[in-house]
């Protein structure tokens, strides 16, 4: 059968409410526990990639929200108008200055090294689509963060009661063994005595 997942196909952990519907018998115990453990690691792994492409997003969106504003700023110009002199980055640490002409083009980097020459308009366009995009991505990456967290506090918790019921179910041999040996040498006693 499917599991059930959330939006972006990340499964729910099983919820253990009743311990028996998981283990019949204190042999199944280790093997729950180490089901529930590898699941715990594997959310715990979906968890560290999705931190990362967080940081990933959130490192770019401000990049394209600046470039977007560049390009607007670009389309504002009138043609015929002075240039500007402006100072670009060029590295970090590394400056230039520029004389920027009113342009009906712009150059964007798309990366991997590559930068393709745009219409303003069309340039626009596309990072508005990317601005888009990315913040989709963040609310999704934000949004699956706290879905896993909740996974494996659901499994942690899980775990601990499979635990407790393995604790209670040796309590219980114990004291039912420790009643038949002390009905055993009771009547063990009775004859002799």
């Amino acid at each position: 059968k499917d599991a059930a997942t959330n939006p972006r196909g990340i499964p729910y952990a099983p919820f253990v409410d009743k311990v028996e519907d998981y283990v019949s018998s204190r042999a199944e115990v280790d093997g729950t526990m180490k089901s529930f453990q590898e699941m715990i690691s594997k959310y715990q792994f979906m968890e560290v990639n999705t931190q990362r492409r967080t940081a990933g997003l959130k490192e770019k969106i401000p990049d394209i929200q600046k470039t977007l504003e560049m390009v607007l700023f670009l389309q504002s110009r009138k043609p015929g108008s002075d240039a500007i002199e402006t100072t670009f980055e060029l590295n970090d640490t590394l400056y230039a200055k520029a004389l920027i002409p009113p342009t009906d083009e712009v150059y964007l980097w798309l990366g991997a090294n590559v930068m393709l020459s745009y219409p303003v308009a069309e340039a626009e366009t596309l990072l508005e689509s990317k601005l888009s995009t990315a913040q989709q991505s963040l609310e999704n990456c934000e949004e699956d963060l706290d879905f896993l967290r909740e996974q494996i506090t659901t499994l942690e918790v899980a775990t601990a009661r499979v635990y407790n019921w393995e604790v209670t179910m040796k309590r219980k041999d114990k004291s039912e063994h420790g009643e038949e040996d002390a009905k055993g040498e009771t009547k063990r006693v009775l004859p002799n005595g």
